[in-house]
């Protein structure tokens, strides 16, 4: 299964799914995970979804193609993340998990490899199982 990071600097989950530049891809293996690629939209801020705010269709695209290029992870850790764009997510099987604060990737990749390992809740066996 495909977990993808919204960050800023490779190493936290820190960034707005919009604004994101670039998402750090990481797969769960038995018993961890390994780093698979930093997926760029940009360097920096992703201009073609902020400068499209507000103009509908054009926005829209640009979210659209954003959620296809990341629409083979299964979960998507980021800061946070607006109504349409999440619903967008969910309809493409993608799980966005949002953080309250700035995690390191490592602690949170940890922490969701402990959770399948023990005891993850149903929506996780299921994105866990689907390919």
């Amino acid at each position: 299964m495909k977990v993808a990071f919204a960050t800023t600097d490779e190493k936290n989950v820190n960034e707005h799914f919009g604004r994101a530049g670039s998402f750090a891809i990481y797969e769960m293996i038995e018993g961890g995970f390994c780093f698979i690629e930093i997926r760029k939209f940009a360097d920096g801020m992703d201009r073609a979804v902020m400068d499209t705010k507000d103009t509908g269709p054009l926005h829209d695209s640009a979210v659209q193609n954003k959620v296809d290029r990341l629409a083979d992870c299964k979960l998507i850790y980021l800061a946070e993340i607006g109504g349409p764009s999440a619903a967008r997510l969910v309809k493409k099987g993608i799980m966005p998990m949002k953080v309250k604060e700035p995690v390191a990737i490592e602690r949170a990749l940890k922490q969701l490899a402990e959770t399948i390992k023990t005891s993850p809740p149903p929506w996780l066996r299921k994105a866990m199982h689907k390919t």
